[in-house]
């Protein structure tokens, strides 16, 4: 039971994480909401801002081109419905087409437009950027380690090793 004689925190400096201070899933949630906001209001007034999967999914597509939805669906980590949701939405503002695919026509394919390809050129180099800034404080050597360790736990997530 808490010691309620104790003044309580009026500060961040005075709490304990408790637990959290060594659950590596806190710090994982908390930095990815921080780079998400820090990302958003980079990416303010794109196509792209707010949300999971629209980065993944624009790039994707331009890099790979008639990548199936399912495919994305997989990277992104979403279920197939969703991801549905999100290419509609990508459709609908003219970044990317939907054809059928020629060798099973119950799968779609994804292209990229004019339009589409033009901000994943922009998207590409907002979020090198910005990655780079949002972590300056962390020397590259141990930026290298982390993202090691991230890029193996990701691939194994997400089903790629």
């Amino acid at each position: 039971m808490p010691d309620r004689k104790k003044s309580p925190p009026v500060s961040i400096s005075d709490i304990d994480l408790d637990v959290l201070e060594d659950t590596l899933s806190f710090y994982i949630r908390t930095v990815n909401l921080a780079v998400s906001r820090d990302l958003d209001e980079r990416l303010e007034g794109y196509d792209v801002a707010r949300g999971t999967g629209k980065i993944t999914t624009l790039l994707m597509v331009d890099s790979h081109p008639g990548i199936r939805p399912s495919v994305i669906a997989q990277l992104i980590l979403k279920d197939r419905s969703a991801t549905g949701r999100l290419v509609d939405q990508m459709e609908a503002h003219g970044l990317l087409t939907r054809e059928t695919s020629v060798d099973d026509n119950r799968a779609q394919e994804l292209y990229i437009t004019a339009k589409g390809a033009a901000l994943a050129e922009q998207v590409r180099a907002i979020v090198t950027q910005q990655s780079k800034d949002f972590f300056h404080f962390i020397p590259e050597d141990e930026q290298a380690l982390l993202m090691d360790i991230l890029r193996r736990a990701y691939r194994r997530i997400a089903g790629l090793s």
